[in-house]
């Protein structure tokens, strides 16, 4: 089992920042793919960004695309998710989410991960 706990998030003004953190612990959180998703009220579950094992390769859906940032530390257990620009459409509880795989690819869905954690929520007022 993984347990991923979130930290981060809050209320901040358009155009302003906010960094969200997912502390991994448990099994061999070093090879597992991890993902960003969120949820606005009424809204299904979206894909936000993820990260390959290894972090050579990420994915960010377009409306996020030169304004969020996936990054993991291995030896610390931590996925980061660096949110510049932020925008009120960006408002929603926000997850992190992993994937017991040992492939070093990221995944978009979010049927293919395994483990999530606690949840986020960002509020950003215009």
């Amino acid at each position: 089992q993984v347990q991923l706990v979130q930290s981060g998030g809050g209320l901040v003004q358009a155009g302003g920042s906010l960094r969200l953190s997912c502390a991994a612990s448990g099994r061999t959180f070093i090879t597992y793919p991890m993902g960003w998703f969120r949820q606005a009220p009424g809204k299904e579950r979206e894909f936000v960004a993820a990260i390959s094992w290894s972090g050579a390769h990420t994915g960010y859906t377009d409306s996020v695309k030169g304004r969020f940032t996936i990054s993991r530390d291995n030896p610390k257990n931590t996925v980061y998710l660096e949110m510049n620009s932020l925008k009120s459409e960006d408002t929603a509880d926000y997850y992190c989410a992993a994937r017991e795989d040992y492939s070093d690819s990221y995944y978009r869905g979010p049927s293919e991960y395994n483990f999530w954690g606690q949840g986020s929520q960002v509020t950003v007022s215009s």
